[in-house]
């Protein structure tokens, strides 16, 4: 299997076999946006789930219980406070997380001891934290500023490494497309948003953009030279790339993916909700929709934002009206795969098809071997024998 693979993979590189990534690259546009749309709407549907950290409010640990039923701290709560909806989640094998809107101190007290008795845990066991209003709301605003300003910086550290804005757009195009796939998976399976699920947005944006410059440096490789030679249009060029970088942007995800996958199962079923499993989540999407990305959504808009460009639009002209002058001179022009010189034309001297008439111009029968082309033999002019019968007496 991995002879098999490896083999694959060096025909993609060399040439000899090529995926239609930018040929088809409106398909690949097509189910891109397809699943962003398809997830992001159920994702609206079923409604984003903020953590604490970005809403406010206070927040209750219950350790020791030989009980993690959730149902117990729901009730306690609704009958604390009718109107309060809680949000419970199980930590570990022993720990449950209560989180309520914002309580006053007197408020907390009561519902602390109140969860203890439901739980039958000793008072210090329950442990309480809260959030204001004003520290969320500036979590929040400096979450954005930064994610702002990393894109910022990142889009003009490609224009400059690049020299060209239209790369950095097609990167940033398919960066965008990698975010917004992540929050419509968080959304879609209700794991809390946290500081956390922003720390790892950030570290697959760098992942994503990281394997993105793989490939556009081999574009850039390839169409060092494009200029200088007939045989490839830029998008056929911009193809190879990618395949180029195919099976590497394969492998190196794959590695990246384990460690993260086992982190994942860990704090996702061991411990719980928590900060590893929102990094986790976040990365291990991310990394997925950012290797689909850097190989089926960049390089075909980067084919889609320079092919009007002047420069590649007359080189493309130039590819094709070189092969079409080798098809002109080639057919018959085919070329001799042996003597690399033009297929004999099975015609007469004097222009008539020997094929046709059954015979060559002098009248020597034309030779076919089955299933190949009509050939003519030489014809040898002979001097006519004269006899003379000798006459003999009786």
């Amino acid at each position: 299997m991995s002879a098999t693979f490896a083999t694959f993979g060096n025909d993609l590189h060399a040439g000899r076999r090529v995926l239609p990534i930018v040929t088809r690259r409106r398909t690949w546009y097509l189910l891109g946006l397809v699943i962003v749309v398809v997830l992001g709407a159920l994702a609206v549907l079923r409604g984003p789930n903020f953590g604490i950290e970005f809403t406010g409010g206070s927040e209750f640990q219950v350790a020791g219980v030989a009980d993690t039923e959730q149902t117990t701290a729901r009730d306690v709560v609704r009958e604390h406070l009718p109107d309060n909806e809680p949000k419970v989640t199980q930590l570990g094998s022993d720990t449950l997380r209560v989180q309520t809107e914002q309580l006053d101190s007197e408020q907390t007290a009561e519902l602390a001891g109140e969860l203890a008795a439901a739980y039958d845990v000793p008072a210090d066991a329950v442990s309480t934290s809260y959030i204001g209003p004003v520290w969320s709301g500036d979590v929040t605003t400096k979450m954005a500023r930064g994610v702002v300003v990393f894109l910022v910086l990142v889009a003009a550290m490609m224009a400059l490494y690049f020299r060209d804005l239209k790369a950095s757009a097609a990167a940033m195009l398919a960066l965008g497309h990698d975010m917004l796939l992540t929050v419509a998976v968080y959304g879609v399976v209700g794991f809390e948003i946290t500081p956390g699920t922003v720390i790892g947005f950030l570290t697959v944006m760098g992942y994503s953009l990281y394997d993105t410059i793989v490939v556009f440096d081999k574009v850039r490789e390839n169409t060092a030279d494009l200029t200088g030679q007939s045989r490839s249009t830029y998008a056929e060029l911009v193809e190879l790339a990618a395949n180029q970088t195919l099976v590497r942007s394969i492998n190196t995800s794959v590695v990246a993916l384990l460690p993260i996958g086992s982190i994942l199962a860990i704090g996702a079923f061991l411990l719980g909700a928590g900060t590893l499993k929102d990094i986790s989540l976040a990365l291990f999407i991310g990394i997925i929709a950012g290797t689909y990305s850097s190989i089926f959504l960049a390089p075909g808009l980067l084919v889609d934002f320079r092919r009007r460009e002047p420069g590649i639009r007359e080189h493309t002209a130039a590819v094709e009206r070189s092969r079409a002058g080798r098809d002109d001179d080639g057919e018959p022009g085919r070329t001799d795969p042996e003597h690399g010189a033009p297929a004999a034309d099975a015609r007469g001297g004097d222009g008539s098809d020997a094929a046709s008439t059954g015979g060559t111009a002098d009248g020597e029968p034309v030779r076919q071997d089955a299933g190949g082309p009509a050939t003519t033999r030489t014809a040898r002019q002979q001097p006519r024998r004269t006899t003379r019968r000798r006459r003999t007496g009786r």
